[in-house]
């Protein structure tokens, strides 16, 4: 399976399953195994380098189980090739997602305006809570 120019993955690293699905379909639901899902194990794959690899691991660490299998279901379609497709489609996205190496972030400080007015902010608030009590309780 292609992923972009980079990244290819075996289809021997890919397991399906199909199962019966819930929802739309009248009849057709209690006799078709429509529902698709796609197991990938990842730590065994050499199709990522380590640190996307790693990046996927954290992004999906919900769906990603103890054995470090990446599960991905759809049955979101009536028919099993489309739902097949939509898991493809769903592991592509979070490779790709997993491919962006997120920007470091770069520690500012608020500027002076802004303490100011936080400042101000707060003397504000005290003299309201001053001015509701009752007088000579200082």
């Amino acid at each position: 399976m292609v992923i972009n120019e980079q990244i290819f993955i075996p289809d021997n690293e890919l397991e399906w399953a199909f199962s019966r699905s819930g929802g739309p379909g009248g009849q057709n639901v209690n006799k078709v195994a429509s529902r698709a899902q796609l197991r990938w194990h990842t730590q065994a794959s050499t199709a990522l380098e380590p640190a996307v690899m790693e990046r996927l691991r954290m992004q999906q660490r919900n769906r990603i189980t103890n054995d470090g299998d990446l599960l991905i279901a759809s049955q979101q379609f009536r028919d099993q090739e489309r739902n097949r497709a939509d898991c493809v489609r769903s592991l592509c996205a979070m490779i790709e997602q997993a491919t962006r190496q997120p920007r470091t972030r770069r520690p500012t400080r608020p500027s002076t305006g802004a303490r100011l007015e936080r400042l101000n902010e707060k003397r504000r608030r005290s003299d309201v809570k001053n001015r509701r009590r009752p007088p000579g309780e200082d």
